[in-house]
């Protein structure tokens, strides 16, 4: 199994030519439960007046699984944030399982909050599959907060 590259690290640049940053998934959890936790995977150089992968994952954070006392970043839910120099975000996302109940919900909600951040034109929310998620998705405050230890 090939090591996975640094999740704080920008990754190449796409055919597009715009940059991605990636939060982590997979790799090592956050620091704190708080919002203020993605700030340590922020990209040095955002530039004021630009959408900041920071905002992203602060609005992010503020979605709670109707079922799970605790929000859907720290339950490894986000896959992948796309900032576009534009103000188009995507984001890719996964629900726990293909029959979740809130799998309508959940990302209207993640477009809607994304969406209120200042300088957001657009925001597209992705479902995807693969990987599928699991358990060890989750930081160690999620795993905490669901007595998973």
């Amino acid at each position: 199994m090939s090591s996975s590259p640094d999740p704080a690290a920008p990754e190449a640049l796409p055919e597009d030519g715009l940059p991605r940053r990636r939060p982590n998934f997979g790799g090592e959890p956050p620091a704190s439960s708080s919002p203020s936790h993605v700030s340590a995977w922020t990209p040095d150089g955002e530039q004021p007046g630009k959408v900041g992968e920071t905002a992203v994952l602060d609005a992010i954070a503020t979605i709670y699984d109707p079922e799970i006392p605790v929000n859907i970043y720290e339950l490894g839910l986000i896959y992948a944030v796309d900032l576009h120099d534009d103000g188009r975000v995507k984001v890719e996302m996964t629900l726990t399982a293909p029959n979740c109940p809130s799998a309508q919900d959940l990302p209207v909600q993640v477009r809607d909050a994304v969406q209120m951040i200042p300088g957001v034109a657009e925001c597209e929310v992705e479902i995807v599959w693969d990987p599928p998620w699991d358990p060890t998705r989750m930081s160690d405050e999620a795993r905490l907060a669901l007595n998973m230890y």
